[in-house]
């Protein structure tokens, strides 16, 4: 006989078996449309990059392509820090947390993978520094760069965001850009995506999601904080999107 435990009935060995058997079942399919999307996602039409957006650097300013280190491919996530903020986006601090560790894999494959953000370089040095982060970590101050890749929306008039009409509060948002520079220097705009397409990016919700209890939060990343704020602190509320 089964009886409920967080609201999971408690069943044999082998009715598990059967219901997990059906389980997968979905997660083959699941699997099979992750696969075709991300072929339809390389089958997209690139962008040239005309624009000669400038960006600062431990060592001064930098052009987009010097982003690459060297490398053909980029991915660039748009970090949301403003001029006079003293900390970063708990949510995109998140998502930072998992860079490093793929950043020791990638530089082997060809991708450089970096961030970039709205305030002035020397403003989010002391916060970098206690993240203890070593990520390639760039200002865009000064340039149209932000508002051109639609994670800078402003606070009045027609705003955008993640492809659809926003009309929420916050002015400055995350995403990610994917950028190819060609063997002439040429550099390509090939993929952006923002608010929850950017979970693929948090390999903590994968961890999650097959846990017991999965995500088990009530708005999305609403139990976030920095990493540093997790014991005994409330830390700052979120403040990215669905």
């Amino acid at each position: 006989m089964s009886h409920s435990e967080k609201g999971h009935q408690v069943v044999s060995r082998s009715q598990w078996l059967a219901a997990r058997r059906q389980l997968w079942l979905h997660e083959k399919a699941l699997t099979h449309q992750r696969d075709e999307l991300a072929a339809a996602r390389l089958a997209l039409p690139w962008v040239k990059v005309e624009q000669p957006y400038r960006f600062q650097g431990p060592d001064g300013e930098l052009s987009l392509a010097d982003l690459f280190a060297g490398r053909s491919q980029l991915l660039l996530y748009h970090f949301m820090f403003v001029e006079g903020w003293s900390e970063g986006c708990p949510g995109c601090s998140f998502l930072a947390d998992h860079f490093d560790g793929a950043n020791l894999h990638l530089a082997h494959h060809d991708v450089s993978l970096v961030a970039v953000s709205r305030a002035p370089y020397a403003e989010f040095q002391a916060f970098r520094q206690r993240m203890g982060w070593r990520f390639p970590w760039y200002s865009s101050q000064g340039s149209g760069f932000n508002e051109d890749f639609g994670v800078s929306v402003g606070t009045e008039g027609e705003r955008h965001y993640n492809y659809e009409p926003y009309t929420d509060n916050e002015a400055e948002l995350p995403g990610l850009s994917a950028f190819y520079r060609g063997q002439d220097g040429a550099v390509y705009h090939t993929y952006s995506t923002y608010a929850r397409g950017l979970d693929i990016l948090v390999n903590t919700y994968n961890f999650l999601d097959i846990a017991p209890l999965g995500r088990n939060e009530a708005g999305t990343m609403d139990w976030v904080r920095h990493h540093d704020r997790y014991e005994g602190q409330a830390g700052k509320p979120h403040c990215c999107h669905e």
